[in-house]
């Protein structure tokens, strides 16, 4: 077997060995091993989960060849959860597999407290009734819980737990942090040793362009009484004023300047969503709060304190015209503040972990320079009961997304999902899954359709006919290309709830 770092190299660069260890940690249950569910579970153990459990009550029927690559001939008759266990077993011989021949729903009903000993729980196939109960138990038992199915040509991905929270939240665009209007001693030192008048064209076209703007910010505040531009006209002005000190058509660092000035008008401080965090009732911290929320906790104290209202610096520069000395000099002066910053909460950070009774060691060195690095960028994930999403839905959304041309075709299958559901329950077989009765399980459908559109508050609001008439061709049907698709994405949710923080 080939070494961890070695088999796992490709995905250590995305989630790292924090995100890997935690993969290599998990203790994961599939309930129903259908496409959907393999699929999952594939991607999991080709990652290298730590254990998998599958859940299934069925045999394998000829029909099941056809959309799982997880069974073959051989398999015909015998369990289904036995059978995909081997065949995922195969892929990797790191992870341990398990399997219960049991169908979930019984086990939902009889034996609850069986979901508290994984760490997350993959539910696949399940019809509404189902999911409501297992959501609550997992809620109760402090399991994480995802919910995939595939529906024909259609399908969902549903993440259920009370709080996931984001250190490296990779956002795709977001704002240097170069502190352009509110330089710090140091910086501003710095900016001081250079001259934009200086005669020499070399050095005029060599001054770094974060240099530029700190200078001509400062010009511009003395000019007008200390505040900077914010209208239209003032911004507009102050690239007038940029490019008035350029003394060639030439010169690069000046263009950077103009192009790069927004970074200038940006507020100071902390933005709205960060406030919100801090501000969290979980930022007051006690014996049972996360890691996550000590060191939010240590952040608060911080921006109050050392940050003087900002958040730590997160330290890197982007690439700019500039001379190799300046260009070096300025990212020493950058790194310099980000790691005192980062001394500072640290030590915050182990006094509240001191205060609590905590080994001040436990939270990692490296975790906290990570929160450093991306405070700006933390986030915090809270999703609602299933129950109260099917009883309490946000009614003004779902009217909106019904009449928008580019969301009602996926609202309008969220709703028919759970009209089927409906329709199950009152008629023991999903519309469509029958030969010959076609016509009156597309009206039956239609009814239920228009029931659930009632119970969520959308009296008057209606599906199209090929909408339904599709859903009732889909048969339940769960189709391997679908199947493949959504088990990619749930698998891809399972890496992202378990990554730390």
């Amino acid at each position: 077997m080939a070494e961890p770092k070695t088999k796992y190299d490709r995905q250590l660069r995305i989630w790292g060995e924090q995100g890997q260890a935690a993969l290599e940690k998990a203790s994961v249950c599939l309930l129903n091993c259908g496409p959907t569910g393999s699929e999952t579970l594939k991607n999991l153990v080709l990652g290298g989960i730590g254990s998998i459990t599958v859940i299934d009550g069925s045999k394998v029927e000829l029909g099941d060849l056809g959309n799982n690559f997880m069974l073959d001939e051989s398999c015909v008759g015998q369990s289904k959860a036995k059978s995909v266990c081997a065949f995922l077993q195969e892929l990797n011989d790191a992870v341990k597999a398990k399997f219960i021949e049991e169908y979930p729903e019984k086990l939902i009903e009889t034996n609850p407290s069986f979901f508290s000993q994984f760490t997350l729980v993959v539910a696949t196939q399940l019809v509404e009734d189902s999911m409501v109960k297992l959501d609550r138990i997992c809620r109760d038992a402090n399991v994480m819980l995802i919910f995939a199915r595939s529906y024909g040509l259609a399908g969902l991905v549903r993440i259920s737990l009370k709080e996931h929270t984001v250190i490296e939240s990779k956002p795709d665009h977001f704002l240097d942090d170069l502190r352009l209007n509110n330089p710090w001693p140091e910086l501003r030192k710095f900016a001081e040793t250079f001259d934009l008048n200086v005669p020499d064209p070399v050095a005029h076209k060599h001054t770094p362009y974060v240099v530029i703007l700190i200078k001509m910010a400062e010009e511009w505040t003395k000019a007008h009484g200390g505040s900077l531009p914010s209208t239209r006209e003032e911004k507009k002005e102050f690239k007038e004023l940029l490019k008035s000190k350029m003394i060639a058509m030439d010169e690069d660092n000046y263009k950077e300047a103009i192009e790069a000035s927004f970074k200038v008008f940006a507020p100071r401080g902390i933005s709205s969503d960060l406030r919100q965090i801090i501000n969290d009732s979980h930022a007051e911290v006690n014996s049972n709060s996360s890691d996550f929320w000590v060191m939010v906790a240590a952040l608060k104290e911080f921006i109050a304190n050392e940050g003087d209202g900002e958040a730590p610096l997160e330290g890197s520069i982007p690439d700019m015209t500039s001379s190799t000395e300046h260009y070096v000099n300025l990212q020493k002066i950058y790194q310099a503040k980000a790691e005192a910053d980062f001394i500072a909460i640290e030590l915050r950070v182990r006094n509240i972990q001191k205060k609590l009774g905590r080994e001040p060691g436990s939270i990692p060195k490296a975790m906290i320079k990570s929160f450093c690095k991306n405070a700006r960028k933390l986030k915090v994930c809270r999703y609602r009961l299933i129950e109260d999403e099917f009883n309490s839905p946000s009614i003004s959304e779902l009217q909106k997304y019904l009449t928008d041309e580019d969301y009602s075709v996926a609202v309008g299958f969220y709703i028919l999902l759970r009209a089927v559901d409906r329709f199950a329950a009152n008629y023991n077989s999903f519309p469509g899954e029958f030969d010959g009765a076609m016509d009156e399980d597309i009206s039956r459908l239609k009814t239920a359709a228009v029931s659930v559109l009632s119970d969520l508050g959308c009296n008057g609001s209606t599906l199209t006919e090929d909408l339904i008439n599709e859903m009732c061709r889909f048969g339940a049907a769960e189709l391997h290309a679908v199947a493949a698709l959504i088990g990619g994405i749930a698998s891809q949710e399972v890496i992202k709830v378990l990554s730390p923080s």
